[in-house]
């Protein structure tokens, strides 16, 4: 069993930044990846990023170049640096970890919205 909870979210206006972070307990040595999704009302989540143990990320088109993912490995911790945010990052943003097995477990979610 994995915990996630996050943390950092808020209100900020476009053009600004937000850091979220996620830390994870329980069985975090069963960890493969973890990652940020992003959910708004009556859509699905979708990935924002992702980070391999190995360090690998992965990030969707729509913030290459303005988010960055980083991962601590020994504080098994998650970051997300989010720059130059736009109203259409506005979001509830989720942090998620599968594991070798390939199960997933999900944070509570953390509040980001962007003011235009």
């Amino acid at each position: 069993q994995v915990e996630l909870v996050e943390s950092g979210g808020g209100l900020v206006q476009a053009g600004g930044s937000l850091r979220l972070s996620c830390a994870a307990s329980g069985d975090i040595r069963t960890i493969a990846t973890m990652g940020w999704y992003r959910q708004t009302p009556g859509n699905r989540r979708e990935l924002v990023a992702s980070i391999t143990r190995g360090g690998t990320t992965n990030y969707t088109d729509s913030v290459k170049g303005r988010f960055t993912i980083s991962r601590d490995n020994d504080r098994s911790t998650v970051d997300l640096q989010m720059n130059s945010l736009k109203p259409e990052d506005t979001a509830a943003y989720y942090c998620n970890s599968i594991t070798w097995g390939l199960r997933n477990y999900w944070g509570q979610g953390t509040q980001v919205t962007v003011s235009a």
